[in-house]
């Protein structure tokens, strides 16, 4: 398992966006990117663009190396139909984002430990690999020995966020169901992604 270096906070603001919509994030006090010469601003180039868009949609996805990013974009290029779309569509489908979407865990990040310390399973199997991808119809369910963990009670019981419609979950069982593969504007990113920006610095 790789370990993020970087804090959370430095990401947001050397990226300019409060990436995953936190009301505590540091961007709200400090509005510029880190290190002495962050407050100074300077035309963007085509290229650059593009990389600010390539790893603002890698750092929202918690942990993932450019290796598994990149994977994740060899495959898309790979399915039939538009590749942004499926780019978003195979990110979606990550169990750890399944989890952090259900509202069974206060972040990405802590999603991605949820599952790898075992607590969820999947159509009935314990599955503990964060980058596993849940298909259209799998149930996902909180184990049972694992319903008594303290972030998972306070997360459920004052949601942040709104389950999107592309799943249903039932918090009273600490059970739900991915109902279909997102297309982009189903998506409820806090902040604008472009993944055909994304596209366009792999294509290069």
């Amino acid at each position: 398992m790789t370990k993020r270096i970087e804090a959370k906070g430095k990401i947001s603001r050397r990226l300019g966006v409060n990436l995953w919509g936190r009301a505590k994030d540091p961007l709200a006090r400090k509005n510029y990117a880190p290190g002495m010469h962050g407050q100074k601003r300077k035309k963007l180039s085509g290229y650059a663009l593009q990389l600010i868009a390539k790893q603002k949609l890698k750092s929202y996805y918690a942990n993932m190396t450019e290796r598994q990013f990149r994977r994740t974009y060899e495959e898309a290029v790979r399915l039939k139909g538009d590749t942004g779309e499926n780019l978003i569509g195979l990110l979606e489908r990550r169990l750890d984002m399944v989890i952090y979407r259900m509202n069974f865990a206060p972040t990405i990040f802590a999603a991605r430990q949820f599952v790898n310390h075992g607590h969820v399973s999947v159509n009935g199997r314990r599955v503990n690999i964060s980058s596993y991808r849940v298909r259209e119809g799998d149930e996902i369910e909180v184990r049972e020995r694992s319903r008594n963990h303290q972030g998972l009670l306070e997360t459920t019981a004052h949601p942040e966020r709104d389950v999107p419609e592309y799943m249903t979950v039932d918090t009273s069982v600490f059970k739900g169901q991915f109902v279909r593969v997102p297309k982009m504007a189903d998506v409820p990113y806090p902040v604008q992604m472009e993944p055909n920006l994304v596209i366009e610095y792999y294509s290069r």
